[in-house]
């Protein structure tokens, strides 16, 4: 199987404009979503990357290889899963906010789909540097983005020029863009989960920084040591991410 293909094992994920914007998981069915090697193999959870870019931490997660794509051990997919998924479990029960990771484009409507639906924050974009450790100075960025959103909202800049309100206007859709996910974020979150550890690399580095938990889908081509409860499974394929988030969206809907 080439990059290419591995990118997209299931061509019906495609969808059209109107139902991009449905969030995926709002009519999910959960009942027939089970945990079991043979559901994570009609997935596409197996599928890891060429073997020349396998990271050696992970080939003690690897089963085989074939046509020169590594394939990962999905028997140890399914207890890793389940560890991360009790834990994400713990952290919800708690009251603590999870905080979604995906910068990775593929990843960005599995994100923002299940951090909508289960009521947590999420980044989509890139990264801001700080987002964690210099919480107090991006959490004043968003209460400005708040406040220039209400003042549109109630139309209070009508003493400004039609180019300065463009101007602001610019700047608050920069704003929404990359702060918009993190609006209900008031305090440090329970544990980030991220979609890929190497796209995702900064948010884990500062989730470390100050001892926040990480989860993540861990490809062959990572190393799962960078956190804390590695889901080794394809971080590419619509889904494999569709299957391995959806369980994630499964335990916190409980």
């Amino acid at each position: 199987m080439s990059e290419a293909e591995k990118t997209v094992v299931d061509t019906s994920e495609k969808k059209s404009a109107p139902e991009a914007k449905k969030n995926i998981f709002a009519d999910f069915d959960y009942s027939n979503h089970e945990i079991s090697m043979e559901s994570m193999l009609a997935a596409g959870v197996h599928f890891g990357h060429p073997k020349s870019r396998c990271h050696p931490k992970m080939r003690d997660f690897t089963f085989s290889t074939r046509n020169n794509i590594s394939i990962i051990d999905l028997s140890q997919s399914v207890s890793l899963l389940e560890t991360a998924l009790s834990f994400l479990e713990q952290v919800n029960a708690s009251g603590k906010k999870i905080l979604f990771v995906g910068t990775k484009k593929q990843t960005h409507r599995f994100v923002q789909a299940i951090a909508e639906e289960t009521d947590n924050p999420y980044v989509i974009e890139r990264w801001l540097g700080g987002t964690l450790t210099n919480f107090g100075n991006i959490r004043r960025r968003v209460k400005y983005m708040m406040t220039l959103r209400d003042q549109f909202e109630k139309n209070e800049l009508s003493r400004y020029t039609k180019l300065e309100r463009l101007k602001k206007q610019e700047e608050l859709d920069k704003l929404l863009r990359r702060m918009g996910g993190i609006e209900t974020m008031t305090e440090m979150p329970g544990a980030i989960f991220v979609t890929d550890i190497k796209s995702d690399a900064l948010a884990i580095k500062e989730a470390q920084a100050l001892g926040i938990p990480v989860v993540g889908i861990a490809d062959t081509n990572v190393n799962p040591e960078h956190v804390d409860y590695p889901i080794p499974g394809n971080d590419d394929a619509l889904s494999s991410l569709k299957y391995l988030i959806g369980h994630v969206a499964k335990v916190l809907k409980k």
